[in-house]
């Protein structure tokens, strides 16, 4: 359980990439953030990645489940992945041994429009793409159940099952009814695809309509997966909440970063409510850019936000979530968001904001 101190204590995992650099500045962001408010963060970073991989085999020791729910409030994530190591291993063994030993079931993507020179739709302004996806975030196609016959021959097959629990999808469902109760928000949809996987789906399909009417004051609906991707181009106002599960959650909240900004800007959270969850920027690891200093920090910096409202520390969230805005509105970002800045310097204007 998080702790009651007025110290927080984090566990922050670069890993690889870009991930080091973004994550720096979002570190540099935190602590700017808490220095004037008395409390404190402290800090200890695990060098959990390619490079240690490499060197010793170490992807995600066993006890390290349980000695972040022993000693640590939340977990700051940057990114994985590197071609040395081609089957990504170490990057499954470390994020998804992560989501799924915690039960981080709730995967949080906001995707809100920081300014209208941003998205590449016609006539939109900010207020227009104000959405969050929760995607299902320890079952589906991602829970690693399948196999593989007569590999590498003509007569192969491969098969992935989708794991579709009652536990599951009912509590991914009950989090997203409780946060648009609770955030005043009246739109909410559900997107399957239960017209084909008319098994796997049929359980999402019949506990939405029996949860739908203990939340009479929400205004729930029901997409098809195709139909909510068109949906969200088209017309992303009619979206205020969107529910759905592994697969298609991480597509969907893809699609919302392209609308927003792109994927520099989109943060994320692999959350259990009231235990200690993990943040990470939605981007990978992008060994093509790493060690240039044009890497944008603002998703790592978004999710560092994110995780200070689960450490219950809402003012400091709200104070990083402005400062990023301002930095946005006032062109100083990095090349992708159409600024001249680095890393290092939007970090720094980001946190001289904060001061």
């Amino acid at each position: 359980m998080m702790s009651e101190s007025p110290t927080k204590r984090i566990a922050v995992i670069p890993g690889d990439g870009i991930g080091p650099e973004v994550t720096a500045e979002a570190v540099k962001i935190l602590n700017a953030a808490v220095r004037k408010s008395g409390k404190k963060l402290a800090l200890t970073n695990f060098d959990w990645g390619a490079d240690r991989y490499l060197r010793d085999g170490t992807t995600l020791p066993p006890d390290a489940p349980e000695m972040f729910r022993r000693n640590y409030d939340a977990i700051l994530f940057g990114a994985l992945g590197d071609p040395r190591v081609p089957s990504n291993q170490h990057a499954a063994d470390i994020l998804l041994g992560l989501r799924f030993k915690l039960d981080l079931y709730v995967n949080a993507r906001p995707c809100y429009l920081q300014d209208a020179r941003l998205t590449p739709l016609k006539n939109r302004e900010e207020k227009d793409i104000h959405f969050i996806v929760f995607r299902e975030n320890t079952e589906g196609l991602y829970a690693g159940v399948g196999g593989i016959f007569k590999k590498n021959t003509e007569d192969e097959v491969a098969i992935q099952e989708d794991v579709n629990t009652h536990k599951g999808v009912e509590r991914i469902l009950r989090h997203a009814f409780e946060y648009a109760r609770r955030n005043n928000l009246t739109r909410l949809c559900m997107s399957d695809k239960s017209n084909a996987m008319t098994y796997a789906h049929d359980i999402w399909q019949r506990l939405f309509k029996k949860m739908r009417s203990e939340y009479p004051e929400i205004n729930s609906t029901h997409q098809f997966i195709d139909n909510l991707l068109l949906q969200i181009v088209r017309d992303p106002t009619q979206f205020e909440v969107i529910v759905t599960c592994n697969l298609f959650g991480d597509i969907a909240s893809d699609v919302g970063a392209g609308i927003i900004g792109g994927l520099g800007v989109a943060p994320s959270g692999n959350i259990n409510p009231g235990q200690v969850s993990l943040f990470e920027p939605v981007h990978g690891s992008a060994p093509p850019i790493a060690g240039q200093n044009i890497a944008n920090p603002m998703g790592a910096i978004l999710s560092a936000a994110m995780m200070l409202d689960h450490i219950d520390w809402p003012k400091e969230a709200r104070a990083i979530e402005n400062a990023v805005h301002e930095a946005i509105i006032e062109g100083k970002t990095t090349q992708d968001l159409g600024g001249n800045l680095g890393t290092n310097q939007v970090g720094d204007y980001i946190a001289e904001k904060l001061s």
